[in-house]
């Protein structure tokens, strides 16, 4: 039913303010749906935007109703907004006056064990500012509030000692009490309380002109509120006061204002109790509660003062009583019997308010001495409202202003300059120990700098400070110490704690550490005196006592940090399996380098040798246990190799700490002896790889097939297993992080060295001898009848293959040959990666050498030239080796290709029975298929080698039909026409239009077959003459050995051999007796053997080729074709 009234209420009020408006002469033309009108017995305002008749009145006077209804509707279809610019406006279920701004923040966590505390149980000045709400007393004025509940959290500060509150007042008693004496103070001082809308009401009768104003002048600004209004306000929100309360308080002050004059605090609660009766109040539990407050507060500052007469006692015990008796104050006394009784109050409290002062001090009234305890948490309270309730780290944007009106309590609270700048600094302190928020602390040091820095107090001031007595447990007995000491110690007493243990507490906020010790400069640091009693020491940058307590700083905060480390140490080893030595080092690394990067820069301003005894210290607790772990190591386990590295870590960061603090190394930090230790085993480890290494190699390239490892990449899967292993064994060995020298490198070189050499004899030792490949040589013959023994016998003896020799040519198949060259290939790359990782790895090695110094400059600069020349002949070698044995399968490629694989299409069909049908251009294709598979197979940086075996091989086939083709051959001299086509269609293949081998290249190679033929043209009197020359050499020991030389003895024979000629079958039958080619059958044969000597070595030098699309036939374009994607820019290179 209330609040539909109160809708009700609204709903009329709007209606007249509208109709007001519209009919108040602002309105300039008033529209409507039927044309303009000056009557409003039609419209219906309550149908009406509020907004928009406001907009028209400003902007010109014209309002359209239709528009200003639709407007209305409109605005029902949204919430209600602010038009903020800043964006920040909230829509609030509760009155938005007492919620305050919104939460910046997450809620803090609920502590479930807080509990109510009051003055009885904790000192108040140790508290942080409470954040619990502020009491909704129910006042029949009610509207909505908001509180805050926020758990208040238990401060490690020392208490100050103030003397105890004997009537129980709660902190929440004190900041409500705070808060009426402020207002008090204001109306004391001049200052109106109005509320806002109380000033809102005084200025509505200017409305109507202001919206004149504002429509002659557009750009004119409103007028701005009282601004102490706004700072009361905000205060009464920081202080969490209820907005009902604070207006109930406002009106009666204000009513009242009169007859409060110059008050204390004894007569403000009175003047309250005297207006503020229970009908104000909702719930008779709020009234009864407010009513204890304003007694407990008389009867803290009446009822215990040393000078109170008895009956002036008596009078106020039996009256507070009667207040407290709430059927007797609100049910049996009479309003006039109230107010003799609060008179009699009044009448003792005056009394004591014009005592004088004990000290003489301007403004002094007897309250200052007698309730400073009361006095000093009443003005706490008021300093608490400084922060922000939803971000206490942060002060607020009024800070200042609200000093300002705080200032004027000073003469009602016993305040002078030094004791707010002391209360304030304690109560930041407290603020800054609660958030952690650095800002707090710097304004902290910056109120108690100007506490102690004062060089001379006013006497009285002085002595008015002095008398102001805390009480401070000192072991068993007790201390009386002034408000400002108490501060000062309470404050130095927490700094002290800890600095005592300053890695605990200042490893995640570092930059406090700075700030901390700053403040301990300017206030001291507790020290013990000769008597036993404590005093304050000034932290002087050279002061002898400075340095002496920041060194037992450092030896407590480093023991400290270790138990908490050792303590759980054990149980992490467990439950990660690590070593606890692995874990301790580690953990001691971290303390040293926070050491370095933050704690010494900052400590040693004050003990310049606090990193030597931080690394000392430190080097003596670990090498304890190290060395007898030290002790049980005889070879490489798990355990050394986890603890080993992380003890020569946290030597080197100790050794970098006791540098960095101006310690010779040489003196009191001796290195622990991990290189003693680990060098002998590391040794042992490598020798032993050395043998396993090996034995993994051997398998690995006795389980290899030869087939590549992918499409991409063409080596065999065993030697990419093998640089596998030893990439391990090099991560292994450099992975340990131990200190080495150069006979562990030596050994792991021979590692390698020894791996890679038994991998290339192992597949070295898989080729044969390229001579098994060609065909025996066959007897020599004549055209017609004619027979010479003695040579028969001795041209007629061949040797034939053994198993093993057959064997493994079956295994030497073009493809095998080919994955072969490709692995060889691989090993020449892999071999300088391997190298240079390793170059690296050693100068990190050497670099982490805590054993450098000026004396071993020359002995080390000669030991890196003896590093370079090891590096240089392990890797040399390999690297010939494997260039060697590429030469080696390229030259058996070729021979492969030409005398083993084409042997039935080439050297066994060229030229058969005759030259016209067997020649060139049929064989051509074969040698196209074969070059192309190899193009597919080989690698593209060795295709140059491969294309001139064959290119050589196929010019001494040639040569071989030539001259060793058997009785089936038989050359004529219009066949030399012939041949001497074939064999420039034979070089143009490889030339390929000049896309392939360089011409001179081929030219070269075929140089001895043209010379061949070149012969075949000479006339068979001019042969048998040179013949018979060589002969007589022969039998004259003047016999020419080279195999390229044409007048030789073999060669002129083989060619009249093949000469179909009768002058020539007449001299081999007349001269030699051999038989005539009919009476052999000339079948070739695989499994025979012939040294030639018509080979050459060719492969000392080297040349490129490229195919084009413009070769001979059509069988030859896709091996062109392969062949211009592997181009080379030798080609063009001499020879």
């Amino acid at each position: 039913m209330e609040q539909a009234s109160l809708l009700q209420r609204y709903r009329s009020d709007r209606r007249k303010l509208l109709e007001f408006l519209l009919s108040s002469g602002l309105v300039t033309e008033l529209r409507t749906p039927s044309g303009s009108t000056t009557s409003l017995s039609g419209i219906n305002f309550d149908a009406l935007s509020a907004d928009y008749v406001l907009d028209c009145l400003v902007s010109g006077g014209v309002v359209d109703v239709s528009e200003a209804s639709q407007n209305y509707s409109h605005e029902l279809a949204y919430p209600l907004m602010i038009n903020s610019q800043l964006g920040n406006s909230y829509y609030l279920l509760s009155d938005p006056e007492s919620a305050g701004s919104p939460p910046q923040r997450a809620p803090p966590p609920i502590d479930l064990n807080q509990t109510r505390k009051t003055s009885k149980d904790m000192d108040p000045l140790n508290l942080k500012n409470p954040a619990t709400a502020g009491d909704n007393y129910d006042l029949k004025h009610g509207v909505t509030t908001v509180t805050h509940s926020k758990p208040v959290k238990h401060v490690k500060l020392p208490p100050l000692g103030l003397p105890n509150l004997k009537t129980g007042l709660s902190d929440d008693d004190l900041r409500e009490s705070a808060y009426e004496i402020l207002l008090a103070s204001l109306l004391s001082s001049g200052i109106e309380i109005y509320l806002l809308e109380d000033r809102k009401k005084e200025k509505s009768a200017k409305f109507l002109l202001g919206l004149k104003n504002k429509r002659d002048k557009t750009h004119a600004q409103p007028q701005s509120l009282d601004r102490h209004s706004q700072v009361i306000r905000t205060i009464r929100i920081q202080m969490q006061i209820s907005e009902v309360m604070d207006a109930c308080i406002r009106q009666r002050m204000m009513a009242a204002r009169r007859s409060w004059g110059k008050s204390d605090i004894p007569q403000i609660s009175l003047g309250l109790l005297n207006s503020i009766f229970k009908s104000d109040f909702l719930h008779e539990k709020s009234y009864v509660k407010w009513k204890s407050r304003q007694a407990g507060i008389v009867e803290e500052l009446l009822c215990y003062p040393a000078n109170l007469v008895a009956s002036d006692h008596e009078t106020i015990k039996s009256s507070l009583a009667k207040i407290r008796n709430s059927n007797e104050w609100d049910m049996i006394m009479s309003p006039s019997e109230r107010v003799q009784l609060l008179s009699n109050i009044k009448q003792v409290a005056l009394k004591l308010s014009s005592l004088p002062g004990k000290l003489g001090i301007p403004s002094e009234t007897y309250y200052w001495t007698t309730g400073y305890h009361l006095n000093m948490r009443l003005y706490e309270r008021l300093l608490f409202s400084l922060f922000d309730v939803l971000d206490e780290g942060q002060l607020i944007e009024e800070a200042d202003e609200i000093l300002m009106l705080i200032k004027l309590t000073w003469s009602t609270l016993g305040i002078t300059q030094k004791i707010h700048n002391a209360v304030f600094g304690w109560v930041l302190f407290q603020q800054f120990v609660e958030t952690d928020e650095a800002m707090l602390l710097e304004h902290a040091i910056l109120e108690l700098q100007k506490v102690v820095s004062v060089e001379h107090d006013d006497e009285k001031e002085r002595l008015y400070i002095d008398s102001l007595l805390c009480m401070r447990q000192c072991g068993v007995r007790e201390e009386k110490l002034s408000l400002v000491q108490a501060i000062i110690f309470s404050i130095s007493t927490w700094c002290d704690i800890k600095l005592q243990d300053y890695h605990l507490h200042f490893s995640q906020q570092p930059s406090t550490l700075k700030r901390l010790m700053t403040l301990v400069s300017a206030v001291g640091i507790l020290s013990s005196a000769n008597a036993g009693d404590t005093k304050l020491t000034r932290f002087d940058l050279k002061s002898e006592d400075a340095a002496k307590k920041v060194k037992s700083y450092v030896e407590s905060s480093i023991e400290a940090v270790y138990r908490r480390v050792a303590s759980t140490i054990d149980l992490e080893a467990k439950v990660e399996r690590k070593h606890p030595l692995n874990l301790l080092a580690n953990e001691l690394r971290l303390i040293v380098e926070r050491e370095i990067n933050v704690f010494y820069p900052v400590l040693s301003h004050w003990c310049p040798e606090s990193g030597m005894i931080v690394a000392k210290l430190l080097h003596q607790i670990y090498g304890e246990r190290l060395e007898i772990f030290l002790n049980g190591v005889s070879c490489l386990s798990e355990d050394a190799k986890s603890v080993l590295p992380a003890a020569r870590l946290l030597d080197h960061n100790l050794t970098q700490l006791y540098r960095t603090a101006g310690g010779d190394n040489n003196e009191d930090l001796h290195h622990y002896p991990i290189g003693e230790v680990a060098k002998p085993i590391i040794l042992d480890w490598v020798i032993a790889q050395h043998s396993r290494v090996l034995e993994w190699t051997g398998r690995a390239f006795d389980l290899e097939v030869w087939e590549p490892l992918s499409l991409q990449q063409k080596q065999a899967a065993s030697v990419v297993e093998v640089f596998r292993i030893i990439e391990e064994t090099v991560d292994q060995l450099f992975g340990l992080n131990l200190p080495m020298d150069i006979t562990h490198l030596q050994a792991l070189l021979s590692i390698i060295f020894h791996t890679l050499d038994t991998y290339l004899v192992k597949m070295l030792s898989h080729l044969v001898e390229k001579n098994h490949l060609y065909p025996s040589a066959p007897p020599l013959t004549r055209c017609k009848d004619t027979a010479i023994p003695i040579m028969k016998k001795k041209l007629l003896e061949s040797t034939l293959l053994d198993d093993n020799v057959i064997s493994k040519l079956n295994n030497l198949t073009v493809s095998k040959l080919c994955i072969r060259l490709n692995t060889l290939k691989y090993i020449q790359k892999q071999i300088d990666i391997v190298e240079d990782g390793i170059k690296k790895s050693w100068a990190l090695v050497r670099q982490s050498d805590d054993r450098i110094s000026a004396e071993k400059e020359s002995h080390e600069l000669a030991r890196e030239e003896e590093i370079d020349e090891l590096f240089a002949t392990t890797f040399n070698i390999i690297r010939d080796t494997s260039s060697s044995a590429i030469s080696k399968f390229c030259y058996f490629l070729g021979p492969r290709v030409v005398f083993w694989d084409l042997r039935d299409a080439f050297i066994s069909s060229l030229y058969r029975c005759n030259v016209e049908g067997a020649r060139l251009d049929g064989i051509i294709p074969h040698f196209d298929s074969v070059l192309e598979r190899i193009c597919g197979l080989i690698d593209d940086s060795l295709r140059d080698l491969v294309i001139i075996s064959i290119c050589r091989a196929s010019m001494e086939g040639f040569a071989w039909v030539l001259l060793d083709g058997g009785p089936s051959r038989a050359f004529s001299d219009s066949d030399i026409v012939l041949m001497e086509d074939d064999l420039a269609t034979l070089k143009e293949f490889f030339i390929a239009d000049g896309e392939g081998l360089p011409r001179s290249l081929v030219e070269q190679e075929a140089k001895f077959s043209e010379q061949i033929l070149g012969l075949y043209s000479v006339q068979t009197e001019t042969i048998i003459q040179m013949l018979m020359t060589a002969s007589e050499q022969i039998s004259l020991g003047l016999e020419s050995h080279d195999p390229m030389n044409l007048i030789n003895v073999h060669t002129l024979m083989r060619v009249l051999c093949h000469k179909k000629d009768s002058e020539a079958s007449r001299f081999l039958k007349t001269q030699y007796q051999l038989p005539m080619s009919s009476e052999y059958e000339d079948t070739p044969s695989k499994d025979s053997t012939f040294g030639s000597p018509y080979m050459s070595d060719l492969l000392k030098r080297s040349t490129s080729f490229r195919w084009n699309n413009k070769s001979h036939s059509g069988g030859f374009k896709s091996f062109k074709k392969r062949f211009q994607e592997a181009t080379s820019e030798m080609r063009n290179s001499g020879w």
